[in-house]
């Protein structure tokens, strides 16, 4: 153990950029694959490129309701002369309009229409289609009040995909609309990295999962974190408590290094009992211990082998800023895909954000839809008026859980900036919701 860590505490502190830079140089992906049927394929990275057999749709089609017609038998049509045609033979339901086989579509002559509905086929010889509010039926003929050109109202064939169209590259994370196209094309399961593996390990010998007694804590930072993982792709080893022995935590990390990460939480600032960063530079290497950020800065950053190990600090706060700073970004490398940014909501912080020059400030904010912020009025000049108020759960604090599980972001405060004031328009990193 080294005691000169213990007195000096962190004589450097590395950039949050710098630091996860330094982690994912030092991982890569997996390239484990499997086969997923599309009901099961939400969420999943491709691992193989993606191209259409087939084109969507297969065929010309009808763009509304009306009658199918060759423009040309239309030209000059008005509502005082309408143009008079037959209606061809067939069956407007199947779309057989003199074909060999029931459903076969066949053709029309000139000087014929034949009703179609909006999406299907329009008959060989037809090149347009007549809105049916355009057409008045007498019996066999139809007279149609509008002169419509060479492709009004029909979808191209190929129109929506192209047979032979790239759809997705590998590294993409596939969405519900992403399966509904491929199964338009005829794919009916695809090749997708398998989920990545992540050991979550809450360590503390002050830790149990139920009915604490004086000294004890529920054990919260384990579930969290093994949550999250899912939530990000991944799949989650939640693992029972080890307690603050050096041997136990070795054994620990390395019954679980064929996982794809091995995540720790707690034990990884400075303190006698903080024995994390000696255990894991004895069985493999730090890589950072020290980050300039808040809250959290005590994160430890390492390696056994190719297993990237992430040692997050106890306190709640700093374990889930921390998770989400560094744990995600290599989850998703190791997955084959990259951690895309959270997403955003512009609102104006109700109060002033303390920060340090030099160390990245994650401040707890909640949204309030309202234009009124201590007392006064939106500016009514600027288009910004009806921006949410961005509330600041609590200013200071890791160890309040209850700080993020009331907020809905975070307002990220930059290396270069000493704070953000009251009034100020701010981003908050809406981080819960992306996948």
């Amino acid at each position: 153990m080294s005691h000169d860590r213990r007195e000096s505490g962190f004589k450097r502190r590395t950039r949050v950029a710098d630091a996860r830079s330094t982690l994912l140089d030092a991982v890569a992906p997996h390239g484990r694959t499997e086969s997923v049927p599309l009901i099961d394929a939400d969420g999943r990275v491709v691992a193989e490129p993606i191209d259409a057999a087939v084109p969507v749709p297969s065929y010309d089609r009808a763009a509304m309701d009306g009658y199918a017609v060759r423009a040309e038998d239309t030209f000059g049509a008005s509502s005082r002369s309408p143009a008079v045609l037959r209606v061809a033979d067939g069956d407007s339901e199947s779309g057989n309009y003199g074909g060999d086989e029931p459903g076969d579509i066949g053709a029309i002559a000139p000087g014929e229409a034949a009703r179609v509905h909006t999406g299907s086929a329009v008959p060989d010889g037809a090149d347009a289609v007549v809105m049916i509010e355009h057409v008045e039926e007498i019996g066999d003929e139809i007279e149609a009040f509008d002169a419509v050109a060479a492709g009004e109202n029909v979808g191209d064939a190929g129109e929506d995909v192209a047979a032979g169209q790239r759809l997705f590259e590998p590294g993409h994370t596939l969405r519900p609309g992403d399966l509904g196209l491929l199964k338009s094309v005829g794919i009916e399961s695809v090749t997708v990295y398998e989920r990545p593996t992540i050991a979550v390990i809450p360590t503390g010998e002050e830790l149990v999962q139920s009915d604490p007694g004086p000294g004890e804590v529920i054990e919260t930072n384990g579930l969290t974190v093994s949550r999250l993982v899912d939530r990000w792709g991944g799949e989650a080893r939640y693992r029972e408590v080890v307690t603050d022995d050096e041997t136990a935590l070795a054994e620990a990390i390395e019954r679980d290094l064929d996982a794809d990460v091995v995540v720790t939480t707690g034990g990884s600032s400075v303190g006698e009992r903080d024995l994390l960063p000696e255990v894991v530079a004895d069985i493999g290497e730090v890589l950072v211990h020290g980050v300039a950020l808040k809250p959290g800065h005590p994160v430890c950053l390492g390696r056994a082998g190719d297993t990237p190990i992430v040692s997050l600090p106890g306190y709640p706060v700093a374990c889930i800023v921390n998770a989400a700073q560094f744990l995600r970004p290599v989850q998703k490398r190791i997955g084959g895909t990259t951690a895309a940014p959270f997403p955003t909501r512009r609102a104006r912080l109700a109060r002033k954000v303390p920060s340090e020059p030099g160390t990245r400030t994650f401040a707890r904010v909640s949204l309030e839809e309202t234009d009124v912020i201590d007392g006064g009025e939106a500016d009514a000049d600027t288009d910004d008026g009806d921006l949410p108020a961005a509330m600041p759960t609590r200013a200071r604090g890791s160890g309040i859980l209850s700080s993020v599980a009331l907020a809905d972001g975070w307002v990220v405060v930059p290396e270069s900036r000493e704070g953000i004031e009251a009034g100020a328009v701010v981003d908050v990193q809406l981080w819960e919701v992306t996948p």
